[in-house]
């Protein structure tokens, strides 16, 4: 079983939008994150989860159609900022489909770190917008298959 733990894309300032929807750089990257991935792998996750906050939903539903994914889109309880990392380690540990999870900081290094280490503490992954870290379950431990993320593969500006 392989997870997929993306942070949403770059999100528009507060003031701009209350909602914080995904930025037109945001768009950009997952569109380049999403396109170089499947150009070596095509992730084909069953189950797409998202925090239900507008920024993370975007970027759900944008690798769900870069990916061609048919299931639907959906949210999940506990995938907050601030949620108990502990809460979805028990739900992964438990599952045994691809799913692709959408959330934030910094509730995703901590599952991360959780499943990875078995502390949530640790925090061995640096998690970027639009970024994939893909994790595979073998037996009851988890690695680290890859970590991709949009500064990879497009060079920062830093004017």
């Amino acid at each position: 079983m392989r997870i997929y733990l993306v942070q949403h894309a770059v999100a528009v300032d507060e003031a701009q939008d209350p909602n914080r929807a995904v930025s037109d750089a945001g768009k950009l990257d997952i569109t380049r994150t999403a396109g170089f991935l499947s150009l070596f792998v095509q992730p084909q996750p069953k189950f797409v989860f998202h925090s239900g906050k507008l920024r993370a939903k975007q970027t759900a539903e944008m690798f769900s159609e870069a990916w061609h994914l048919k299931d639907e889109v959906m949210f999940a309880d506990d995938l907050s900022p601030h949620a108990e990392a502990q809460v979805w380690a028990a739900k992964l540990n438990a599952m045994h489909d691809d799913t692709l999870i959408v959330g934030h900081l910094p509730h995703l290094p901590r599952l991360a770190s959780l499943l990875l280490c078995g502390d949530a503490d640790i925090q061995p992954v640096r998690f970027q917008n639009a970024g994939v870290v893909c994790l595979e379950k073998m037996g009851d431990t988890w690695q680290v298959i890859f970590h991709i993320n949009p500064n990879m593969y497009v060079r920062e500006n830093h004017a």
